[in-house]
């Protein structure tokens, strides 16, 4: 990687239940803001395990337990569509979490807002991060590479 490239390691916790995903609200640099899953970058040194349980409580206020991975997705931003202006690569392992308990509330201090459970079928008309439909679609297939193809950007999906 050279220096005019930039890579993020982050997970992610996908939790469904009674037909509904659990999303959060990321607010932009441009101060737009999308629905995605609650996640996000793993610090030096920690489990990607770690990672998950870690920001889904933060994110979400409930706490979390990890009931399977379900892969790993590589997606690269070019120059020409990245916040930073130069090319970014986020490397994305995405687990299926279960809620042990908590209560729903907004992170403290953060950059995600509006915790909140969604229809599943609702998702498709929603301004989001294209990591909710590689979550889902992983949580769908379970293919046994744990790889998806990309999910094409456009419309109400963005990086």
């Amino acid at each position: 990687m050279d220096a005019s490239t930039t890579r993020r390691l982050a997970a992610y916790g996908l939790c469904v239940r009674d037909s509904a995903v659990l999303l959060v609200q990321a607010k932009h640099h441009d101060g737009s803001r999308s629905w995605t899953l609650p996640g996000g970058g793993v610090e030096p040194l920690e489990d990607p395990f770690d990672t998950v349980i870690r920001e889904f409580t933060e994110e979400t206020g409930y706490t979390a337990a990890v009931q399977r991975l379900l892969g790993v997705d590589s997606r690269v931003i070019p120059a020409g569509e990245s916040w930073r202006g130069q090319p970014h690569q986020n490397i994305g392992i995405f687990y299926q979490v279960q809620v042990l308990g908590g209560r729903l509330r907004q992170e403290l201090n953060g950059d995600t807002l509006d915790p909140t459970w969604i229809s599943l079928d609702a998702v498709a008309e929603l301004e989001r991060s294209s990591l909710v439909d590689v979550g889902l679609r992983l949580l769908h297939d379970q293919p046994v590479t744990g790889h998806v193809a990309p999910v094409p950007i456009g419309g109400p999906v963005r990086h």
